[in-house]
């Protein structure tokens, strides 16, 4: 089921499935998210948890047992219920079931909020605790953008401005996840990185970590239209468009966990970036885009 959200000539849809913001367009009908096209990638805005990333193997040990888990978790694949709706704001809810217990012993409340602004949406998610032991889940955003917006672009139009210069080299994922021995120079004392397919034909996701910038934006150089993510919750920030594909989108993902990291310990409460959480206890993060 989708919900439909207006505020301002502004509309989004929200799916109860994954609890995701799928579609957002400007007062003009322009969609800025990605389609989900199935030729390049099927996805859209899913929400990851309780693992950001891939796991080593595929396996995590929680509380001593060893359990699979796929990339990125359980939560996009999932129905979640709707428990509030205004003109311009919709809150779903995921709790445990038998089938994320198997996963993850946790019972817990998944709490989604997407609210549109007068320039765009915020993505609230608060995770609780609802048992009795200390809950570890790692949570992150994956929004594809689509690029180009309009007839005529190309996506190496476009480019990623951060708030700040910036020196950081991007982390390089492979199949046994990130080793931080292993990087790539990316940005060089730079606040902008002109958008090049050859990134993810070779590294197929940039990863930065330790960044001084705070919101990034998706921007065009022919038509200045694009978006700002402001991502203050978040310790890390990857941009992915699937590789080998030419892929009209980019995904700009705001983390709070990665993939498997060399050296980090079995347990999920050992993945970097990990949150865990009291009986009891809630967090909540935000992420918000404006078009520009």
């Amino acid at each position: 089921m989708e919900l439909e959200l207006k505020r301002g000539g502004r509309t989004a849809r929200v799916a109860t499935h994954g609890g995701e913001l799928v579609s957002y367009r400007d007062e003009n009908g322009l969609e800025y998210i990605w389609t989900g096209d199935p030729a390049y990638w099927p996805g859209r805005n899913p929400l990851l948890f309780p693992i950001v990333g891939g796991l080593k193997d595929g396996k995590v040990h929680i509380e001593g047992k060893e359990v699979s888990m796929n990339r990125h978790g359980f939560a996009r694949t999932s129905e979640f219920s709707v428990v509030g709706q205004g003109k311009d704001w919709a809150e779903l809810e995921l709790r445990e079931s038998g089938d994320t217990l198997a996963l993850y012993p946790y019972p817990f409340q998944l709490t989604v909020r997407q609210q549109l602004t007068d320039t765009g949406f915020v993505t609230s998610v608060t995770v609780t605790n609802t048992g009795d032991k200390p809950m570890p889940f790692c949570l992150g955003a994956h929004t594809g953008f689509r690029c180009p917006l309009e007839e005529g672009e190309a996506f190496t139009d476009y480019e990623v401005r951060f708030a700040q210069k910036e020196t950081c080299p991007t982390l390089v994922p492979d199949a046994n996840g990130v080793d931080r021995g292993r990087t790539r120079p990316c940005l060089e004392d730079a606040d902008v990185l002109p958008l090049d397919y050859k990134y993810f034909d070779e590294m197929d996701t940039l990863i930065f970590e330790g960044l001084k910038s705070r919101q990034v934006e998706l921007h065009s150089k022919k038509t200045g239209k694009g978006v700002r993510v402001r991502f203050h919750d978040f310790p890390l920030l990857a941009l992915w468009s699937m590789p080998g594909k030419a892929a009209p989108y980019l995904c700009i993902e705001p983390w709070h966990g990665m993939s498997a990291v060399a050296g980090e310990g079995p347990e999920l409460a050992d993945k970097a970036y990990c949150i865990t959480l009291a009986p009891g206890e809630s967090r909540t993060l935000s992420y918000q885009v404006d078009t520009l």
